[in-house]
């Protein structure tokens, strides 16, 4: 057996400022061949479960591309049109199957919708073969992508706990239809709810009940339900609430179960909204709690959504609130990192720190924050992810400078990374641990790490194109009606059968 296993997998934010070029995807573009399955053999993501499953069965193992960003804008087409071109001329020599651990939000400059798109274009060079896909939980789903491949799972977890079984799990489907055991149909349903990123989580009402209904009807001929509550910050025609079902055969489980999901979705809409309170009042609280760590979400700046990851809003706020023991970051300001680094270990400066990138999709103009204090740390930026999210990833945030203001401690970084594990403060010598108060740019994904281990958790609104607000967002794309925005937004149920 020959297998093709593939990657480009972006969540793209049409509101922010960050592009997308080539070159975000690499020092020297996509991973190829070698130099791909040594990153991510032995990882816990889906095409690091593609690889062991291959492996598992004997079968010689290409990758054309792995490519993957932190979300940002538009992918430049370009960068797009190199990677599929890579993935696509790659096929024509003829391959058993192929597997593609995507994303399921990526816009490109060209195509609203990156993966449908990617999808056609291997269609239209490989006809007959066998595709399986995974595919976020964010993903914003079309009939364009159901129709090109013949497996698609999605991640069922947020925090995204399960990637790999979910690549596993697509696999696994892929590789019994093409042993005869099954005969797979999928269907893609939707209704007009634009959740709230951070009213996803599926430990969570309302998404708890949501996923476990998911689950208790993956039976029969429901070979997979994948829940895609959606990427809000793309602004997109397909932006929505999702379900995929598959089922073995066309007895009409599939459309049953995307019934049945979407209707218990729709009467909880109300719980995917977010109202947040004044930065001000959210700073308040934390300084008043006495046991630590007290972390503060700064929840409309998180890379993992888009954000620029450089607004200072809430470490400001933090500073003239007197909050102490303080450490924050990462902020990715390149420019500070140059000065601190020019300047050396022990060097007291005073300099401009972050806000150096305009955001003008929400009208706001980048705002430094002056800070005086000590390089503590310097550091090439480089440590393996060992929590339980994305375990045994390799981070890379560029150069690195711990910058001690005294009552804070503040890592910059020349690239942009969420928060993930413990080791993101930890490789640069700080133990969050022993910290009264830590800053982080995050929605969800911290908890399995840092949310296990804090006292309290004080979410922030702040700044930044990540934000909870949907009202400041100017959409243009999106189909309307749709709920909250729209509080007249209506579903009634209709069987395409």
């Amino acid at each position: 057996m020959k297998f093709a296993i593939a990657m480009l997998k972006h969540e793209t934010n049409t509101f922010s400022p960050v592009p997308t070029p080539l070159e975000s995807l690499g020092p020297d573009g996509p991973l190829v061949g070698d130099a791909a399955y040594n990153y991510f053999k032995g990882t816990g993501s889906p095409i690091g479960a593609f690889i062991d499953m291959a492996e598992a069965m004997g079968a010689d193992v290409h990758i054309p591309a792995a490519a993957r960003t932190m979300p940002s804008g538009p992918v430049h087409q370009a960068a797009f049109d190199h990677v599929a071109d890579l993935i696509c001329d790659s096929l024509k020599e003829g391959y058993d199957a192929l597997f593609l651990d995507l994303h399921g939000a990526m816009v490109a400059e060209d195509f609203e919708d990156g993966e449908g798109e990617l999808l056609a274009r291997i269609r239209a060079v490989a006809p007959d073969l066998p595709i399986a896909v995974g595919l976020d939980f964010h993903a914003n789903m079309s009939e364009e992508m159901i129709r090109n491949c013949d497996v698609l799972v999605g991640y069922k977890t947020y925090p995204h706990m399960d990637m790999y079984e979910a690549g596993q799990r697509a696999g696994e489907l892929l590789l019994e239809f093409m042993a005869g055991k099954i005969a797979p149909r999928m269907v893609v349903e939707s209704c007009p709810i634009l959740p709230n990123i951070v009213r996803m989580a599926t430990d969570e009402a309302p998404m708890r009940e949501i996923m476990t209904l998911a689950g208790e009807l993956e039976t029969g001929d429901v070979l997979s339900g994948s829940v895609f509550p959606g990427f809000p910050l793309a602004d997109t025609s397909k932006t929505r609430l999702s379900v995929v079902a598959v089922e073995n055969g066309n007895s009409g489980a599939a459309e049953d179960a995307c019934r049945r999901i979407l209707e218990l979705a729709w009467r909880g809409r109300d719980d995917f909204s977010y109202e947040s309170e004044p930065l001000e009042d959210s700073v308040r609280r934390a300084k008043k709690l006495t046991d630590g760590p007290v972390l503060l979400i700064d929840l409309a700046d998180n890379c993992n959504s888009g954000g620029t990851l450089d607004t200072m809003t809430v470490i400001a706020e933090a500073l003239k609130q007197g909050l102490d023991n303080v450490v924050a970051g990462p902020i990715c300001d390149p420019q500070a990192v140059q000065q601190l680094i020019e300047a050396g270990v022990g060097a007291h400066i005073t300099l401009p720190l972050g806000g150096k990138m305009d955001m003008p999709s929400i009208d706001q103009r980048g705002q430094p924050l002056v800070l005086s204090g000590t390089v503590k740390t310097i550091s090439d930026g480089r440590f393996i992810v060992r929590g339980p999210v994305f375990t045994g990833m390799q981070v890379e945030l560029g150069r690195t400078v711990v910058f001690d203001t005294g009552a804070m401690e503040i890592l910059l970084s020349e690239d942009r990374i969420e928060p993930l594990d413990l080791a993101m403060f930890r490789f640069v010598g700080i133990e969050p641990l022993a910290k009264s108060y830590i800053i982080l740019k995050s929605k969800i994904q911290y908890r399995p790490t840092f949310g296990a281990m804090a006292k309290h958790i004080i979410e922030c609104d702040s700044d930044g194109v990540a934000g909870l607000n949907f009202e400041r967002l100017p959409f243009k794309n999106l189909a309307r009606p749709i709920y909250p925005l729209d509080q007249d937004a209506s579903f009634k149920w209709t069987n395409r059968g």
